[in-house]
């Protein structure tokens, strides 16, 4: 913006008597300032907006933490000095020295916060590792809701797991995860998140920021990738969307894609199946529960291909191996021969079955 622009947007702000003017793009603090100076009102930046909504809904004490973290990271670059009255603050002993200006006062106050929520977070983030860790014992595959803000992710999740999460037509409805059990036909019961969602350019200190909640996706067996079909520029949000899966390291995850919403342009519900090139992808409406059935099957049939079935030879011995079948109901059927040794007909997951290999006791077993 060049000082014509800037005169222009100076006169637009007068007469419509404007209190805040939103600019699109990331601003250095000089920019807003003296954005601010020549339009004599607050100026806020992209990052600045999205920040003003996620603390509006901000729900869980982690997700406020997060917010906190990142409005006081944002605004640590942005200081000015509000008292000008207070030029200098009298030094220490024998009133000697300059003493501290009340800019740098309020940079160390704010420093000393962020380092006290960073401190908390680290305890969130040991918390939410150790329940991932038993969740990781118990072989039931996460599937994580991932998709552009209002793609209709929460109305989705409620729609498959019955649970009554806050869904709305507005961006960042959902900022905190939420996790619900989900029963697939055929496989069994799998657990089912919804994350917050995404946008283009989202700044790296707010992935920074939500990178304990995005650990949640990082984390997951499977990704639901869901796409508003009405939207023009579905192709561009799918990429802005896989851009940010890379910066969290997720991209390598499988994907179902869901086109959502086909209610309000009349597709009919369907599924393709996934191929070499490209993942299954599944038309369906959220609001209406129209092509449902076909997303569960496409879960479904993506499980499904990563089963294994193989019979083991277990003897008495390793009693506690044939007692870790059980627990993680893996067993179809047994038979005991005369020794007293059990022929286990096991089906499992193929991650399950990696795991299960770097075990002695399994790998003193006889596969029959």
């Amino acid at each position: 913006m060049g000082k014509g622009r800037v005169e222009d947007l100076a006169r637009l702000v007068n007469e419509h008597d404007a209190g805040l003017v939103v600019i699109d793009h990331v601003l250095t603090p000089v920019q807003e300032r003296n954005l601010e100076k020549a339009l004599q009102t607050r100026v806020l930046d992209r990052t600045g907006l999205i920040l003003d909504i996620f603390a509006q809904r901000a729900a869980s004490h982690e997700g406020k933490l997060q917010v906190e973290l990142a409005q006081l990271k944002h605004l640590s670059t942005r200081l000015i000095r509000g008292w000008t009255h207070l030029e200098r603050q009298k030094g220490g002993i024998g009133l000697r020295g300059p003493g501290e200006t009340q800019l740098e006062t309020d940079r160390r106050l704010i420093g000393k916060r962020i380092r006290s929520l960073q401190a908390r977070l680290e305890k969130v983030r040991a918390h939410r590792r150790l329940q991932r860790k038993s969740r990781r014992r118990i072989p039931i595959p996460v599937i994580s809701l991932v998709g552009y803000t209002n793609a209709g992710k929460s109305t989705l999740f409620n729609r498959l797991t019955e649970a009554n999460v806050y869904a709305a037509d507005q961006l960042f409805a959902t900022l905190d995860p939420v996790m619900r059990k989900l029963e697939l036909p055929n496989t069994g019961p799998a657990i089912l998140s919804d994350t917050v969602g995404f946008i283009s350019n989202l700044p790296h200190s707010l992935v920074s920021a939500f990178h304990s909640t995005l650990e949640e996706v990082a984390s997951a067996a499977l990704l639901i990738h869901v796409v508003d079909v009405n939207d023009a520029r579905q192709q561009e949000l799918i990429s802005h969307v896989n851009t940010v899966l890379e910066e969290i390291d997720a991209h390598e995850i499988p994907q179902i894609i869901v086109f959502n919403k086909i209610d309000q342009c009349q597709l009919e519900a369907r599924y393709n199946t996934a191929n070499i090139n490209s993942p299954a992808k599944v038309w369906m409406s959220a609001i209406t529960g129209t092509g449902e059935m076909q997303l569960l099957e496409a879960i479904s049939d993506h499980f499904k291909n990563k089963q294994i079935q193989l019979t083991v030879k277990v003897p008495p011995a390793l009693s506690k191996l044939r007692a870790t079948f059980y627990r993680n109901d893996w067993v179809q059927n047994e038979t005991i021969d005369e020794k007293g040794c059990s022929a286990l007909t096991i089906s499992l997951h193929k991650a399950d079955y990696n795991r299960l290999k770097k075990q002695q006791d399994f790998l003193d077993c006889e596969i029959i």
